[in-house]
């Protein structure tokens, strides 16, 4: 449930940490160093080796691209080209033992096609152009827009159609062989559904994905995941967690995101404690090869302005192997009004970053981002005159429940990361990645409770509420990838050691209030609450997990297996001292078989442990909760169009789930388990560059299976739909009078869901609309306008009680102009 003020997310301590023992902190510490030392050792250029090191290959005769593809699985080896130039063309294949350097020539036998290893792992392919003198030019030229077959996994999507994705598995994978469900948003997308400054709207056209459950809340983003709450646990950023308590959420920036990816199903394997349901990783944009420039400027019926822009490009070009370094700087101002009274949405950010290539086989990223976010809360608005008439009718959707005067809810966030890689050896690569992160928020408000007396008196009750919240991040994951063969059985294996300590101070504090009436609303009467705290505390976690993983290719079929043990320490303290230690093993098991013609079915079986310091009433820190599920299902990559399809089926059990306490609503507990059964259908195509689609629908059971209360077994909880589904398209006009003229649309269905955990009074289904038409000229300039909500449809987006309701998004209408070079 949404954890807000008074027995929400206000009251909530939930973390992940671990048991650090000194025997497991010495062995860790020293598994560290030893591999720092290996990296410290000197290393050669590896693509020449890797080029001439012999690999046995299976690859038919017949279409160009399709050898290709099957070229990049069997070797590793990355390609980059443009689709036209591999177009038509076929290929004689290759069979038997060959240098991956003789079979990628024999592959281009015949075709035109030049080819060279940019680097260890990389092969660009181009179509040689005849000079003056009508011979091929020396050297290679890089191109701007590559195939889907040179998509790197971290890199951008071309389209809507990504083909590579490490967060599942923390190498670069075809996402056709990851038997696990997987869905990519790219930055294409997010800009064709002009997604400015609110992450979790980046999420709504996503299988199995509930974005946005309390409405136009501009201070948090929200997300469920296959019928959990993911937000706080399962919120990742270049694959390192963002844990958040209290109001220390993280806000990510749309604009400064290369791709948003969302792993379905227990992902605490990789990663230590997230919510069964899976996480969400988004990927930072990174600084470019090639130079590039971009501004933004944008308003919306609400009077919300903003300006972003995205400069980068290479800062020093030397000789080969001297050295390279590439820079990117990304912001964005965005200050104005919302639908709703005296709320605005001010949000600044600044990310800079810089890449350092020293040579062929090592890379470091270095990235920083500071922002400043300022918003109200809406607050809460009861069941009677938002879902059904009260008396009076409907309040209105533009009413503010709280007080400007006394509201006001600011955060300050700065983060600073590292993405280390060096490969050892042609089979060999290490990576560590790290983060210090802190973010303050402060949070003014008043609490609407419901009516004071009767809804026909119209007169909310509302109670004052801050929170002084200061929360700090360290993590630091390091990575030891092996490639390596056993007769037939080819390898990828990782072995990995992730750190984390995360420290939050937490004030709050609460106190009266004066009712307001909603037909006639008094503000300003109402002072900032300076009254005593009733909590003063600070919670200090800190984890260290140990993970190994193979991914094991015999032929057609992949077998992928995971293990990671957890160990957590976490502190409490504020008028006494709780301490919890745990160490917990999870794991993971899938099975996926990649015929030729694209269909690919498989079956996983994942555990999950979710460690959580929680305060019940009675003073006791509840259980960890922990998950377990059953996937089965069939992907399908379609040979000659770019597009992938998916199936899942899934069987979901959280054991130890929260729930609000009925008898103390200030307080949570457990309620023993949640069971998610269900089906997810996922479409997404590059039908031509130009024409680009993307659909889902998701159906599934979600009810209490385990209760201490007998009465509440088979019931759902509150706020999560079990139906959704969306259409979104996108087309582009390249010719005739049209030319440069684009139209998209979409909609969107969300099932109803309930507002109490009796299922007594239930929130109704809704069909939102969504519409964009743009132009784009001169190759560098394109306007556009977007509509969320064509048809301003005032709806309910979910309600965790019978006094806890939100509305959701009135139509927004945002013109945008925008200019690159």
């Amino acid at each position: 449930m949404r954890q807000r003020a008074l027995g929400k997310r206000a009251l909530q301590y939930g973390f992940r940490g671990s048991d650090f023992c000194k025997d497991v902190r010495e062995a860790l510490i020293a598994a560290l160093l030893a591999t720092t030392a290996m990296i410290g050792g000197s290393a050669v250029p590896q693509s020449q080796a890797l080029a001439q090191s012999q690999t046995s290959f299976n690859i038919p005769a017949g279409p160009l691209n399709q050898a290709l593809a099957a070229f990049g699985r069997q070797s590793g080896i990355q390609l980059s080209y443009e689709a036209s130039i591999a177009s038509g063309k076929t290929s004689p294949g290759v069979q038997g033992a060959a240098t991956r350097e003789q079979a990628i020539a024999r592959i281009l036998q015949g075709s035109g096609l030049s080819y060279s290893f940019k680097d260890a792992r990389n092969v660009l392919i181009t179509q040689p152009r005849a000079t003056a003198t009508g011979t091929a030019p020396t050297g290679v030229i890089s191109l701007e827009t590559i195939d889907v077959q040179g998509e790197t996994a971290r890199g951008p999507v071309q389209g809507y159609v990504a083909n590579r994705s490490a967060t599942a598995t923390k190498t670069d994978t075809p996402l056709i062989e990851v038997p696990q469900s997987i869905s990519v948003i790219g930055a294409e997308q997010i800009r064709d559904q002009k997604i400015v400054s609110k992450f979790d709207d980046t999420l709504r056209y996503t299988p199995g994905v509930v974005a946005a459950q309390y409405g136009q809340d501009h201070g948090d983003d929200w997300f469920v995941i296959r019928g959990f709450f993911a937000q706080n646990d399962s919120l990742f950023l270049d694959n390192l967690q963002l844990y958040s308590s209290t109001f220390t959420g993280w806000k990510l920036q749309p604009f400064n995101l290369e791709r948003v990816e969302v792993l379905r199903g227990p992902s605490a394997i990789l990663y230590g404690g997230s919510a069964p349901g899976g996480l969400v990783n988004a990927v930072s944009k990174a600084p470019p090869a090639e130079r590039i420039g971009f501004i933004e400027a944008g308003v919306n019926n609400f009077g919300n302005a903003y300006t972003q822009f995205d400069f980068g490009g290479p800062v020093t070009t030397t000789e080969p192997g001297t050295g390279k370094i590439l820079y990117r700087i990304v912001g964005q101002v965005n200050r104005g009004g919302t639908q709703t009274n005296f709320v605005n949405d001010d949000n600044y950010f600044i990310a800079p970053s810089v890449t350092f290539l020293p040579d062929v086989d090592t890379r470091l990223t270095v990235l920083a981002m500071a922002s400043q976010n300022r918003t109200r809360v809406q607050g809460f608005l009861p069941y009677v005159g938002t879902v059904t008439d009260a008396p009076f009718g409907r309040i209105p959707t533009n009413l503010f429940i709280g007080d400007p005067s006394a509201g006001d809810y600011s955060r300050q966030q700065k983060m600073v990361s590292y993405q280390f890689e060096k490969h050892l050896s042609e089979n060999a690569t290490f990576r560590q990645n790290g983060r210090v992160a802190n973010v303050v928020a402060d949070y003014n408000s008043l609490i609407g409770f419901g009516y004071a007396t009767t809804p026909a008196a119209a007169d909310i009750a509302r109670g004052a509420f801050i929170a002084r919240n200061n929360a700090t991040q360290l993590s630091q994951d390091n990575q030891f990838e092996y490639r390596f063969a056993t007769g037939p059985f080819r390898h990828t294996a990782v072995m990995g050691l992730d750190l984390k300590h995360y420290a939050l101070d937490d004030k709050q504090g609460s106190g009266p209030a004066t009712d307001l009436n909603v037909l006639n609303p008094v503000y300003g009467v109402n002072p900032p609450f300076d009254g005593p705290l009733y909590r003063d505390g600070r919670v200090t976690q800190k984890q260290a997990g140990l993970y190994l993983q193979d991914q094991i290719k015999w032929d057609r079929l992949t077998l992928l297996l995971s293990g990671r043990n957890d160990w957590v320490k976490q502190v409490y303290t504020d008028l006494f001292t709780l301490t919890r230690q745990d160490s917990k093993f999870s794991g993971r098991a899938g099975l996926i078989y990649n015929f030729d013609n694209g269909v690919a079915p498989y079956v996983s079986y994942a555990t999950s442990y979710n460690p959580i310091v929680i305060i019940n009433a009675a003073g006791n820190l509840l259980l960890p909760e922990t998950g377990v599920q059953t996937e089965v299902g069939l992907k399908y990559q379609p040979v000659g169009l770019n597009a992938r399809f998916g199936i899942a089926l899934f069987d979901l059990k959280r054991q130890n789930a929260l729930t609000v306490d009925p008898i103390n609503l200030t307080f949570q507990r457990q309620n023993g388990e949640v069971t998610s059964r269900g089906l997810e259908l996922e479409a997404v195509a590059n039908i031509t560059r130009d024409f680009k689609v993307v659909a889902s629908y998701t159906n599934y059971q979600l009810f209490i299976s385990k209760d201490l209360d007998p009465t509440l077994i088979g019931k759902v909880p509150t706020t999560v739909p079990r139906q959704i589904a969306s259409l979104w398209t996108d087309y582009t006009f390249r010719e005739g009078a049209l030319d440069g003229f684009g139209l998209g649309g979409g909609v969107r269905y969300v099932g109803s869901s309930f507002a109490d955990v009796a299922n007594l009074i239930a929130v109704p289904s809704v069909v939102l609309g969504d519409l964009a038409v743009h132009y784009e000229w001169a190759s560098n300039w394109r306007a556009a306008v977007n509509v969320m909500n064509i048809a301003d449809t005032a709806y309910v987006a979910g309600c965790g009680g019978f006094t806890s309701c939100y509305y959701g998004d009135r139509r927004r209408i945002t013109g945008s102009l925008s200019y690159r070079w």
